[in-house]
């Protein structure tokens, strides 16, 4: 089994928003999400995110406002001692038809193809039914967290036998224990 862990940003990570996570003043991480990371890295598995972030496509933020985003995430992290290797995000608009965005598995295969690994039984946690999707599209095992969208989802056809835990804490308690 590859020791890799994939994570969504928004909603996983980080508090998710409405009106899009826009600048590194309005990325706060979700109490115990970078410790769980950190504990991940320490037990020898590598952390990436897969994200769509269409705030992009739709000129909410710039391309140099997402790398501010991420190099906060990236600070924070590593002040817990944890580390992300490495993050793949789709920038499209839902109406663009690209492979990239999640319900799609394109940023997984991405994953796969640039690590040079097999998502077979890859963890993908995620906040909502598209990174789901995505993440059983690619071969991986899904998981369903409550922060975020994660309680929006009442319709999961498909999907009613996904791992669900109240956040990526509890996720990583239970898969290192």
């Amino acid at each position: 089994m590859p020791k890799l862990v994939i994570l969504d940003r928004d909603g996983v990570i980080n508090e998710d928003s409405d009106e899009y996570i826009k600048s590194s003043c309005e990325w706060k991480a979700i109490p115990g999400s970078l410790e769980a990371i950190a504990r991940l890295n320490q037990a020898g598995y590598r952390v990436v995110v897969a994200s769509n972030q269409s705030g992009l496509g739709r000129a909410l933020f710039t391309i140099n406002e997402l790398h501010q985003i991420h190099q906060k995430m990236h600070n924070e992290l590593s002040q817990v001692g944890g580390t992300i290797e490495a993050i793949f995000f789709c920038p499209h608009r839902p109406n663009e038809d690209c492979q990239c965005r999640k319900p799609r598995p394109g940023l997984f295969h991405d994953i796969a193809k640039r690590l040079g690994i097999s998502l077979i039984n890859v963890l993908a946690v995620g906040d909502s039914l598209r990174d789901l999707q995505a993440a059983s599209a690619a071969g991986a095992n899904p998981i369903l967290v409550r922060t975020g969208k994660g309680t929006l989802n009442g319709n999961m056809a498909g999907f009613e036998e996904v791992p669900v835990y109240d956040d990526l804490a509890a996720v990583v308690d239970n898969f290192l224990d």
